[in-house]
């Protein structure tokens, strides 16, 4: 439907003055326990070793203190990690081991009723602050006090103990059209597919056993588009499939890019103080260290329908004053705001017991998307794994 590939994982071309920006329509990152992702951009010829910045996972604030887990056995370097973590008392490093053992013992399982907040309410206020909490709205963009335990769990199981390397922070060093979908397009025409751009399917009918697809015949279909054009193309069809997709409810992710010339920060990745008042992102990316300009920062707010609210004004403004006092030594001169992005349904909103549509709408019409039933959060991962399970429906 639109003129470029990628969807809400895309590269956007920014004109400010006589400046033009490659940037992204938001930062995703990847983690080594995406198996699926990276498997699929090696088939299709791009190769993750040159398209990221690989390391241990490292949440480190800006003072240098945080989370950093070494390499090697995960569940031994996650307890080395908690044990080296200088901002927490000995008790609070302690209580967090007791408790990741805890959901090691049942299988990282719990009521699927029960939200993040819930599940970590033991947990020291300074561990929820600087690690579930920042983890959390990173991995499922949902607030702890509304996010699925189920889902988290699942994460953090995958991440950080199923096997070494899983819990490795993937960040990007190409721009996202050119991490999975440019290379995917170009590998599908090779083999023979047509694919085209800004053209958007109006009506799916059924055909006898195929079906009709703005006139075409096919024998079968994979709705590969966001739940509110799935459900749009299949009321009529599947009434009770469509209005679980229309169902859904969304967070927004906001995106401010800044320039401070000469600024180099301590990380490629560094974790912020942040809340819905004063201080909006949790991340900030050097992008410099990443392939882009040098002293190019991304600020990202994840969660965040509290700061749309509040406006673009308002949020670019918290955002430049929060970096100014959290990165005052690293700032080598003022910021200035290139681009505030705003991806209103970045993601479905990760809830407790939320019933997501099923892969299946009816006999030979398949959905695919990172909000179809499975166990991920909306994330490239969830999307490719669906993509995966469709394929294998198809007979």
């Amino acid at each position: 439907m639109a003129a470029k590939w990628g969807g809400r994982a895309r590269r956007v071309d920014i004109q400010t003055g006589d400046a033009l920006w490659a940037l992204d329509n938001g930062q995703h990152i990847l983690i080594g326990a995406y198996t699926e992702t990276l498997r699929l951009m090696r088939l299709v010829g791009a190769d993750p070793q040159q398209a990221f910045l690989r390391t241990p996972l490292r949440l480190m604030s800006p003072n240098g203190v945080g989370l950093s887990l070494p390499p090697g056995a995960p569940v031994l370097a996650f307890v080395r990690g908690v044990l080296a973590h200088r901002g927490w008392r000995v008790s609070e490093r302690l209580r967090l081991l007791a408790h990741a053992g805890g959901w090691v013992a049942r299988g990282f399982r719990c009521d699927s009723a029960m939200t993040v907040a819930q599940l970590t309410d033991a947990l020291p206020a300074a561990v929820r602050a600087d690690l579930i909490d920042p983890l959390c709205v990173a991995a499922l963009n949902t607030p702890s006090t509304q996010a699925s335990a189920t889902v988290f769990l699942r994460v953090l199981k995958d991440a950080l103990f199923s096997g070494p390397g899983s819990a490795d922070l993937l960040l990007p060093k190409w721009r996202l059209s050119a991490l999975l979908p440019e290379p995917a397009a170009g590998w599908l025409k090779a083999a023979g597919a047509g694919v085209q751009l800004s053209t958007r399917v109006t009506q799916i009918e059924r055909d006898g056993d195929a079906w009709q697809v703005d006139g075409q015949s096919f024998n079968q279909v994979v709705l590969a588009t966001p739940p509110a054009e799935a459900s749009r193309l299949t009321a009529a069809l599947q009434p009770a499939w469509a209005q679980a997709a229309a169902a859904l409810r969304y967070e927004p992710i906001v995106t401010v890019y800044a320039q401070s010339q000469g600024t180099r920060l301590p990380e490629p990745m560094l974790l912020l103080d942040s809340d819905d008042t004063h201080n909006p992102a949790q991340f900030v990316f050097d992008l410099g260290q990443l392939g882009g300009p040098e002293g190019l920062l991304a600020f990202v707010v994840s969660g965040a329908a509290a700061w749309v609210e509040q406006g673009t004004d308002a949020t670019t403004a918290a955002c430049v004053h929060q970096a100014q006092t959290a990165l005052h030594a690293c700032l080598k001169a003022p910021l200035k705001v290139v681009k505030h992005l705003t991806e209103k349904r970045a993601t479905f909103r990760c809830t407790p017991a939320l019933a997501r549509p099923a892969g299946l709408i009816a006999p030979g019409l398949f959905a695919a998307g990172d909000y179809v039933s499975g166990p991920y959060p909306a994330s490239l991962e969830g999307a490719v794994r669906s993509g995966l399970q469709a394929a294998r429906m198809i007979s």
